[in-house]
């Protein structure tokens, strides 16, 4: 992308993904909105911190393009898109051959020992 084009239009990297998801309780939010979406209100009532704290971790989860909001009525609704959690999994994918290899020697390390 041309460096001229404003920041808040360029795709997030995959160091904010991480990042948003690193929090036990972004991703329990996660959790809620791929069974449905929310108004921030539902969220914020199943969850024991404060509403200015679950506003924070929605700004981090939006940020990171991880949610998206839509307005009903008077409500901000909360919605999933999990399509960045591609980017993670791709990355984590390279790793797997490597703990495969892993998990095979130390089966064959065990299964020698007996």
């Amino acid at each position: 992308m041309p460096a001229s084009q404003p920041l808040k239009h360029r795709r997030p990297g995959i160091t904010p993904i991480i990042k948003a998801i690193a929090d036990p309780r972004r991703r329990q939010i996660l959790d809620l909105l791929a069974k449905e979406d929310l108004p921030v209100g539902r969220i914020v009532d199943r969850f024991r911190i404060s509403r200015p704290a679950v506003i924070k971790h929605l700004r981090v989860l939006r940020m990171a393009r991880l949610i998206s909001v839509h307005r009903s009525g008077r409500e901000r609704i909360q919605c999933l898109n999990a399509a960045p959690l591609r980017d993670v999994e791709t990355w984590i994918s390279r790793f797997e051959a490597q703990w495969e290899n892993s998990l095979q020697k130390l089966k064959r390390q065990v299964e020698g020992d007996q």
